[in-house]
């Protein structure tokens, strides 16, 4: 299932507290997911890492009660006590059968111990594919059995709409939108350490915006990404020195038209991060104006990616010379 339509599903469960389980291999934003949904709803997010504890890390601790001369159990303070949020577990299925068996009893009866969680909050779990390399349990059927199951898949438009709204290097955009493959280069078959997924090309992003020596970059965003996708995407960047300037573009004051397709990916996703970073009625009226001049599957991915960012155009009467002249692209 795709990330946007996932989101929408997950939504409506977190509402109904129906406890759900992601599925889904390593770095490709299980728990981004579910903690946008949580800043989204204004609502609490805990986030265990259940692969990371024992089990009386959720149990608690036992401690003589001299008044009822029993064994309690003192929860521990990391649980919510009150209001509403979601409760992550993740890697749930990484944790040793003895916390599973704990978690089991918390997703079941929503207790655990002496601890019992509050009515506002809904649990949400996830964990890797027992196929992706990773440390992994077979979850017994009783416990998955108390799950709705969804499995999350690499999309490339839902990870764009991602970049563009938290922006993220433009040229890392414009790679990706030319190499799509490359977004996701994680193989279970493979031994390599590095690969490519949405969560190292954040990586790639910071080691971007560090002071690093640029003779060490190649090594650097290799055990990023792995050695193969390095090597193109830093090709790729020496594009962007042939690209005209954005700025004036949306200035309109330049009329440079490349007829070279990486030219062309490079420039479209750096007219878009550009002016979703300065929007403004001209630099709109602009960017729509050179578009009409541009290649049409460019002219069309830079409009389409403008409208998945909320962006409205239909006043705009240069849009409306561009409807005519590419709408029978968009049917």
């Amino acid at each position: 299932m795709k990330a946007s339509d996932l989101t929408k599903g997950l939504m409506a469960l977190v509402e109904q507290k129906v406890p759900t389980f992601l599925w889904g291999a390593p770095g490709i934003g299980k728990s981004s997911i579910v903690k946008e949904i949580a800043l989204s709803k204004n609502i609490g997010f805990i986030d265990l890492r259940l692969a990371l504890m024992d089990p009386t890390d959720l149990k608690g601790i036992p401690f003589y009660d001299k008044e009822s001369h029993t064994a309690l159990w003192a929860p521990p303070a990391f649980l919510p006590q009150s209001g509403e949020g979601i409760l992550f577990l993740d890697e749930l299925n990484s944790a040793a059968p003895s916390v599973q068996s704990s978690a089991y009893q918390l997703i079941l009866d929503r207790r655990v111990g002496e601890y019992e969680l509050p009515e506002g909050w809904a649990i949400v779990a996830a964990g890797n594919r027992e196929g992706d390399r990773g440390v992994t349990y077979r979850m017994p059927a009783p416990l998955a059995n108390r799950f709705v199951h969804f499995e999350l898949e690499v999309s490339v438009d839902d990870w764009r709409d991602w970049a563009y709204k938290v922006h993220l290097d433009s040229r890392i955009i414009a790679y990706i939108s030319y190499k799509n493959e490359h977004l996701f280069t994680f193989d279970a078959k493979n031994e390599s350490k590095s690969f490519a997924t949405p969560r190292s090309w954040e990586y790639v992003a910071n080691i971007l915006k560090s002071n690093i020596d640029t003779s060490l970059l190649l090594d650097t965003i290799s055990g990023a990404v792995g050695k193969d996708v390095a090597v193109g995407f830093l090709s790729f960047i020496k594009v962007m020195n042939k690209l005209p300037d954005i700025e004036a573009i949306l200035a309109g004051n330049i009329e440079h038209y490349s007829e070279e397709v990486d030219v062309l990916y490079a420039l479209s996703s750096g007219l878009v991060s550009a002016y979703l970073q300065n929007p403004s009625e001209e630099n709109l009226e602009n960017l729509l104006a050179y578009t009409l001049k541009m290649k049409s599957e460019f002219a069309v991915m830079i409009v389409q990616d403008l409208q998945r960012n909320s962006i409205t155009m239909e006043h705009s009467q240069t849009f409306k010379k561009w409807v005519e002249k590419f709408a029978y692209l968009l049917n």
